[in-house]
């Protein structure tokens, strides 16, 4: 399989300036790619353009992985509909230190060049800028933008010139990483196609010489329907701190079968045999979700190494009911559940609804014992139907309560 056929086969393709992708297929090239530090922590949206850098990688293009240090001090406004609150200096500086760590993680063992745009913005003149950049711009080419157009229309919020010299200060970049490294082409989620192309641009405009993007689909949410990102408020953190590695595994466990076979392409290295295989599997036992626990598995190996998956599998496969709580002696593995779910102390004889209210899961005793009525709580996976726990529900002083199927409607009752 070549280059062009994998990133076709995974669903990696959407814009380009290459006139026919079998020029991937050529010579190896230096390629970049870059992360803005406006939060500290990547996502899955952008994951999913890291796992197409790691297939350029495979192909042997070189990668250039670049820190937003500058254009992270200003912020993206495509797709905003109204000004970004400044972040400081200071928490940009926390912001790209946990984003390098997990360009580690995700890229570890593998050959590339880390770089940080403020290294060379730092001590760049305004006016130097303005002539050998900014003269080059055409001003009918930035107003064109969508984003631009909706900011400054009737209704709209109004753009700062900080905002609207972002995509100046990202063509720049492409700039300079052409002339300074060899880059010639940058690699992007499609949201990013506008900045890109004015590299392209301003590259031909400066030198006379060709540069090229690649942009990859937006992924979107099986679940909300949004793409994944920072902003939209569906975000999943590549952070353990932000994303548990539990809940991250449990957040794939969780796609729609019709949605499974795209994401396992994407978000995972697994060859096509491996993927049909899994597919079949999930054919013949949708209830077993294979196909998802593969994706599951694969994926949070990537973002949070072996141990962590390890350990998610357990928790999940408790809260399922495949792992019988009882068994469970590890202290660490305990309290890790008890921070994945609620954890209250109750009596062998404690009313059910009390428990149900006392972890979060009914806002009330009175709606507690409808949900209890309806048949919706569960106690070690059986339902039940009836008003008190009792000494047979405990298995070595521990219950697990649930409300509905979903794994975050648990909790854990410990006498």
């Amino acid at each position: 399989m070549t280059l062009k056929e994998e990133l076709t086969w995974r669903g990696l393709v959407n814009q380009t300036t290459y006139k026919d992708l079998n020029e991937l297929n050529d010579n190896p090239i230096t390629f970049y790619w870059g992360v803005d530090p406006s939060a500290d922590s990547m996502t899955i949206g952008n994951l999913a353009a890291a796992m197409m850098v790691k297939c350029f990688m495979r192909y042997g293009h070189k990668p250039v992985l670049l820190i937003g240090g500058a254009t992270g001090l200003i912020g993206d406004p495509d797709g905003k509909s109204k000004e970004r609150d400044q972040v400081s200096q200071e928490q940009i500086q926390k912001n790209k230190e946990a984003i390098v760590n997990q360009y580690k993680r995700i890229f570890g063992g593998q050959d590339f060049e880390l770089v940080d745009n403020y290294d060379w913005f730092k001590d760049l003149r305004y006016l130097d800028f303005l002539r050998d950049v900014g003269k080059h711009v055409p001003m009918r080419q930035m107003l064109a933008r969508d984003f631009v157009e909706s900011r400054l229309g009737e209704g709209g919020s109004g753009i700062s010139y900080a905002e609207f010299s972002y995509v100046l200060i990202q063509a720049y970049d492409f700039l300079h990483l052409f002339e300074n490294k060899g880059v010639t082409l940058q690699v992007c989620g499609a949201d990013q196609w506008g900045n890109s192309i004015a590299g392209v641009d301003l590259i031909r405009r400066k030198t006379g010489k060709v540069a090229n993007v690649f942009s990859t689909p937006l992924i979107i949410d099986p679940i909300s329907g949004q793409k994944f990102g920072k902003t939209e408020g569906n975000a999943v953190w590549l952070d353990p701190n932000k994303t548990s590695p539990t809940q991250f595994y449990q957040f794939w466990i969780n796609v729609p079968d019709d949605q499974v076979e795209s994401l396992l392409k994407i978000y995972t290295e697994l060859s096509e045999d491996e993927i049909k295989e899994s597919i079949e599997k999930q054919k013949a036992n949708q209830a077993e979700r294979p196909a998802q626990r593969l994706l599951a598995a694969s994926v949070t190996k990537i973002v949070h190494g072996e141990e962590a998956t390890k350990t998610a599998e357990t928790i999940t496969n408790i809260l399922v009911g495949q792992t019988d709580l009882a068994s469970v002696e590890s202290e660490d593995l305990l309290s890790t559940v008890r921070k994945e779910i609620p954890s209250v102390k109750v009596s062998e004889t404690s009313e059910i609804a009390e428990a149900l209210v006392s972890s979060g899961l009914a806002s009330s005793k009175s709606t507690a014992r409808q949900l209890v009525q309806d048949g919706a709580i569960s106690l070690n996976g059986q339902k039940v139907n009836r008003d008190h726990l009792e000494q047979a529900d405990f298995k070595n002083g521990r219950c697990l309560i649930r409300r509905g199927k979903a794994f975050k409607d648990s909790g854990l009752l410990e006498l």
